[in-house]
């Protein structure tokens, strides 16, 4: 029943619109954990741990301590491997290609998490295996999609724009399931309908996505026989990214070990765990931020205030679908004014010698959107100490803005300065690192809740001081930029003097075969 490239190419617009649908609904949707948290906290998940009572509209149920650290734990556990399975994925992804694993894997990843949502509280210890799988489903859905790009030719990167947005934007699933739940309808009804979505990704990858790993540029003009199993690798092997094209300008014979050990990708490693750590904190512990902001240590009154920003939170994420586009943009930006200079072929620059290295312009790019990246990313630590509860959307805003901008830029970076052999592997230890790093959010936030007694003031004037160190890698690409280009400058001179030696060689010698005809005369 699967459909061949060229029938999957006819069907591509259906495919790419649907994908979009299924990443909103089912990749990244553990990122609106604010609201899910809400949802078991009325449903009495580890309620046991408890002895105090708080009344909500589902009845009774209970809040403490231990319980916070508990449901965090699931999170903390399930977004890790939302980023961490990126590398095992990648390799799985480049064998087998995306309908296997859409196929075999979707079937009970996506269902089992509402399934086990929908038991009893007396079963809580089921959520973390819920909340694992979700994540682990998530990013695996989301790898399948970014293939289709590939089939939309000059639309490549606004199509993968699309797709990243709605990964991004996936965060609006829980708080949009609170609005129903809110409305009265059950918690385990929500769920199995949740759990029917399932069923139609099945359905869909089925009908419609071919065995073949979908090559580079198809098109029924390329399509051929031979072309048919070309490996998957460049669309696939990474997180959602907007800059997906590898340089190809380096050779493949330069080890790995030396990519790894790399200053730039070492110091990406810093920036990259530095900003995973913020953001996943901030999602984490964003209701009892609220909840001190509003009650300051009393939480008999927060309850409301925590409903309404959790769901302008929620609505906020669909901003993913309009800012990502913008960080490709300056990722791009004057590219077309620029010159491989890796290829032999000069057809193509202009006659004045008015040129743009290609590479060159990639990395200054790539800073530049660090720096912007970084930059929000300070603005936004610095707002979040600010005991204001209306400044807090305004914080939403630049997080969601973050979480769009920093995986494009690393994703950038990769493909200006690293084989294209290295590229996946590469993104996938980056942000299995990152995993291991955000894993940190855990501890933080037990101390937040315990020691501090709810106040998130100082760990957010300690975070603020640790997002400097993100300003490290673009400080070195700077000085690895003007080291290029005084090569580059070194380069061109060089080949300057060989071409006039080359010039008045060809004169001399012209010279002489003139005054050798003249004698002959």
């Amino acid at each position: 029943m699967a459909p061949s490239l060229l029938q999957a190419y006819s069907r591509r617009w259906w495919m790419a619109v649907t994908a979009v649908l299924e990443n909103l609904l089912c990749s990244a949707v553990l990122l609106g954990w604010g609201s899910l948290l809400l949802m078991l906290k009325g449903e009495g998940f580890y309620s046991h741990l408890c002895s105090g009572r708080i009344y909500t509209r589902s009845g009774i149920w209970v809040s403490c301590v231990d319980q916070e650290e508990m449901l965090n734990l699931g999170f903390t556990i399930g977004s890790f491997l939302l980023s961490a399975a990126t590398l095992p994925l990648g390799i799985l992804m480049d064998k087998y290609g995306p309908r296997p694993l859409r196929l075999l894997v979707f079937l009970w990843i996506i269902s089992l998490p509402p399934i086990s949502f929908s038991l009893s509280p007396g079963l809580s210890a089921l959520i973390f295996l819920a909340l694992s799988f979700n994540g682990f489903g998530g990013i695996c859905l989301t790898f399948t999609s970014l293939t289709i790009p590939n089939m939309f030719g000059s639309r490549t990167s606004t199509i993968m724009s699309l797709m990243i947005g709605s990964y991004a934007s996936s965060a609006v699933t829980f708080p949009g399931v609170k609005l129903i739940y809110d409305a009265g309808v059950s918690f385990r009804v929500i769920m199995w309908v949740w759990s029917g979505l399932a069923g139609f990704v099945f359905l869909n990858c089925f009908f419609n996505w071919p065995v073949e790993a979908l090559p580079e540029d198809i098109s029924p003009k390329k399509h051929t026989p031979e072309n048919r199993t070309l490996p998957l690798f460049t669309n696939t092997s990474h997180i959602p990214i907007l800059t997906v094209c590898p340089s190809l300008s380096l050779s493949d014979t330069i080890p790995f070990r030396r990519s790894v050990f790399s200053p730039i990708f070492l110091w990406s490693l810093v920036t990259m765990g530095m900003t995973q750590l913020r953001i996943i904190f901030f999602m984490g512990a964003m209701n009892k931020m609220l909840e001190f902001l509003v009650t300051h240590g009393n939480p008999y009154y927060a309850l409301q205030y925590l409903i309404f920003y959790s769901s302008i939170f929620g609505s906020l994420q669909l901003l993913c679908l309009v800012t990502c586009p913008l960080i490709g943009y300056i990722m791009d930006w004057r590219m077309k004014d620029c010159v491989d200079e890796t290829r032999k072929d000069t057809e193509k620059r202009p006659a004045d010698g008015l040129t743009r290295d290609k590479k060159i312009q990639k990395i200054t790019n790539a800073m530049r959107a660090f720096i912007f990246t970084n930059l929000l990313l300070l603005v936004f630590g610095v707002c979040c100490l600010i005991d204001n509860l209306r400044l807090q959307i305004l914080t939403f805003i630049l997080h969601t803005i973050v979480r769009g901008f920093i995986h494009s830029c690393c994703g950038g970076l990769y493909a200006a300065v690293y084989p294209s052999n290295h590229f996946g592997t590469l993104i996938g230890l980056q942000s299995m690192i990152s995993a291991v790093i955000a894993l940190l959010q855990q501890p933080l936030f037990i101390v937040m809740v315990g020691s501090l007694h709810g106040d998130p003031y100082w760990i957010n004037l300690g975070m603020i001081l640790f997002s400097l160190a993100g300003f490290l890698l673009p400080g070195y690409l700077f000085y690895h930029r003007r080291h290029l280009i005084q090569e580059k400058a070194a380069q061109d001179k060089n080949a300057t003097g060989q071409e006039r030696e080359a010039l008045n060689h060809s004169e001399i010698n012209g010279l002489k075969h003139h005054s050798n005809g003249h004698s002959i005369q």
